[in-house]
């Protein structure tokens, strides 16, 4: 299961950038090679949510990948190990190490390479904060009356190689009789009676038991209360569970869902399991979580304008991750990054080419932020690191985007469907996808990924060029030079040239740090543009600018918002009118409680480009709110009343801007410590 965060304004806790802003990086550990292989969970758990405690029993079938004399899982440091048998149920020694959230088991006979054996671990504990998080300040467990959520990221069980070790499993969950649990494979319920036990309160329960034969990533539960909506439609097993809060958007992103899955079958052909679970997770997590079978978002990414885009991403996911893993961390972008693109595609599906346009800038940005390793060594960073996110879900979709239009539509598509069928249930890795798609495209592609896989940075273009007449009804030449400043580049380029008769598009051979050209027109040039599809990752000027800003809202969530004020500043050095730059500054001021130069701040936001559209319903529903902290109630509801007006309704504005006209808006106090 991976996670990934969207760009929203920050003025909402659970929606955080679209690269993952994790406030911490991956145990030191991880990065040793894996020493064994896990097989099989058979898992037994039982939720007290008043309580926010686990108690459960997994054992864990695996196999020794060389000799072992101890064996080490990962476990949230937040559960206590109460006992662990070996096969013959004798106990053994555990040592718990919380600065890596790690317990290794000794194992006293000791473990032949391509040995099997099983351990069982016994444990409990209360999940309720994020503050010893597998990846600390960010809630990936959770134990709760309304909802209780396990991701497979929050190591709520004893995880090896997190991300990359495919297993199967069977886990019963019992949970209180009046919440419903959703996970993956096939599912059986069993009611219980009153429980006896201490803390029960003694009211009935029901036992949910998943059973997942096909070795892939099972282990993510959700248990809540919620209103279910299903649908058969196109032969799918579609399962949408909403909050009674969100329930009368349920037909809508069931509609959606489908349309998405059966679009992916069109691309991809048929994923692991038709059967799909969207599922509501709280707003204290991450926007959105994928899983065999499931596709989860978080509450404020539950719109009327349907998050089509967050839907399509988590639905990808159930071919490129699901169904198709990475080999090693370094090939993690062929899930992140392909079902980014997959996203991007459906995009172009269902927004036409304007859309593709926006993900293809927004890709763009993410791609070159943190572009100060090469893709292919990405696991010398943590894993949860935003710099790792960046490389592997932006810049490989971006590989995707630019491989598309280097193969060709129908050779582009063939790789993929082929790469989706032939590794089915399987890890793959960069050399496989690049094998298969030089085999489709009849020429070998080592310039293409040594380029975007091997290096960093990407060309920033410059045109130069002069035009000649050819004589009466002859037409005209053009002759320039595209300049950049990377030595090995090597691309096709598509120059668009405009006419006073047609637009013509012309493919040049862009190698190295100059490529002159000459092409002809019948008509008349009036203007050249370089690229004008974005098809491929360049450093443009609106690329730099908000590359400073994404950094800066990762280290504003770091907390660190001195550094984050100067990459906005950066941004305002490259365009002093950018709406989004004044904006993120003004979001820093107010957190400072500084509201004067916040005001200012949202103002100028206000006056700026408007780029995007919805920094203007924001900055007015922002106004209101410090008036309303400064006891300026009148010219509060002012500043929400223009919000209305907007009728954006970008991030639920409106509903926001509404509520805070009924009643003040008052600061949260801050939390003691």
């Amino acid at each position: 299961m991976s996670i990934q965060f969207r760009r929203v304004p920050s003025v909402f806790k659970s929606s955080l950038p679209l690269l993952l802003v994790f406030l911490a990086a991956l145990p030191s550990w991880a990065a040793e090679k894996t020493r064994l292989r896990v097989d099989d969970y058979q898992i037994e758990a039982e939720l007290t949510p008043h309580l926010h405690q686990i108690s459960a029993r997994a054992t864990v079938k695996f196999t020794a990948l060389q000799d072992l004399s101890v064996a080490v899982f990962e476990l949230h440091n937040d559960l206590r190990v109460t006992r662990v048998l070996d096969a013959n149920n004798q106990p053994l020694s555990a040592e718990r190490v919380t600065q890596d959230s790690t317990v290794r088991v000794p194992l006293p006979a000791g473990l032949a390479k391509d040995a099997s054996t099983t351990l069982t671990f016994e444990y409990e504990g209360e999940l309720e904060t994020a503050d010893n998080s597998p990846v600390p300040g960010l809630k990936l467990a959770y134990i709760g009356d309304d909802t209780s959520y396990l991701l497979y990221a929050g190591r709520w069980f004893p995880v090896s190689g997190y991300g990359l070790n495919r297993f199967t499993s069977t886990i019963s969950v019992t949970v209180p009789a009046h919440m419903v649990a959703i996970g993956s494979g096939k599912t059986t319920v069993t009611d219980n009676p009153p429980s006896k036990k201490p803390n029960s309160n003694g009211l009935p329960t029901k036992t949910f038991t998943f059973v997942s034969t096909k070795p892939s990533f099972p282990a993510t539960i959700v248990a809540g209360i919620f209103q279910e909506y299903k649908s058969d439609e196109a032969g799918m097993d579609l399962h949408v569970f909403f909050k009674p809060t969100h329930e009368k958007l349920a037909p809508e992103y069931t509609t959606t869902a489908v349309q998405e899955f059966t679009y992916f079958i069109t691309l991809y052909g048929l994923p692991p399991s038709q059967k799909l679970n969207v599922v509501e997770l709280p707003g204290d997590t991450v926007p959105y979580a994928w899983a065999p079978e499931i596709a989860g978002l978080a509450g404020p990414s539950i719109t009327e304008k349907t998050n089509y885009r967050l839907l399509a991403n988590a639905i990808a996911h159930q071919w490129w991750g699901v169904s198709v893993s990475p080999a090693s961390k370094d090939d993690w972008w062929l899930s992140d990054g392909f079902s980014r693109y997959s996203e991007a595609m459906y995009v172009e599906n269902a927004a036409g080419g304007a859309g593709l346009e926006e993900a293809v800038k927004d890709m763009s940005v993410g791609a070159l932020a943190y572009d100060t390793v090469p893709l292919s060594s990405a696991s010398k960073l943590d894993l949860f690191s935003t710099e790792f996110q960046s490389l592997a879900t932006d810049k490989g979709a971006m590989i995707l985007h630019m491989l598309r239009w280097v193969m060709g539509e129908d050779k582009y598509l063939k790789t993929m469907r082929q790469f989706a069928t032939e590794f089915a249930g399987k890890s793959a890795s960069m050399d496989d996808f690049r094998e298969l798609a030089e085999k489709n495209y009849g020429e070998q592609l080592t310039w293409f990924f040594s380029q975007w896989l091997d290096s960093t940075g990407a060309p920033e273009f410059k045109l130069k060029y002069t035009t000649y007449r050819l004589g009466s009804n002859k037409g005209f030449r053009v002759t320039g030079e595209i300049s950049q400043d990377l030595d090995l580049f090597r691309m096709p380029i598509d120059l668009r040239i405009d006419t006073d008769g047609k637009t013509e598009d012309k493919k040049i051979e862009v190698v190295g740090t100059n490529s002159p050209f000459a092409v002809e027109t019948f008509g008349r040039p009036r203007r050249i543009s370089i690229d004008p599809d974005h098809r491929v990752l360049t450093n443009s000027s609106d690329v730099k600018l908000r590359s400073s800003i994404l950094r800066g809202q990762a280290l504003q969530q770091q907390g660190d918002l001195a550094a984050a004020l100067a990459e906005f500043n950066k941004a305002l050095d490259l365009n002093k009118n950018s709406s989004l730059a004044h904006y993120r500054i003004a979001e820093v001021f107010f957190i400072q409680r500084n509201y004067q130069s916040s005001a200012n701040a949202y103002r100028s936001s206000l006056n700026g480009d408007g780029e995007p559209r919805w920094t203007e319903v924001w900055s007015h529903i922002q106004l209101g709110k410090i008036f309303d902290i400064t006891g300026q109630r009148e010219r509060a509801i002012g500043e929400y009343r223009q919000a209305v007006q907007t009728n954006d309704d970008t991030f639920g504005a409106l509903e926001e801007a509404r509520k805070y006209m009924q009643k003040a808006f008052e600061r949260p106090k801050e939390r003691q410590q």
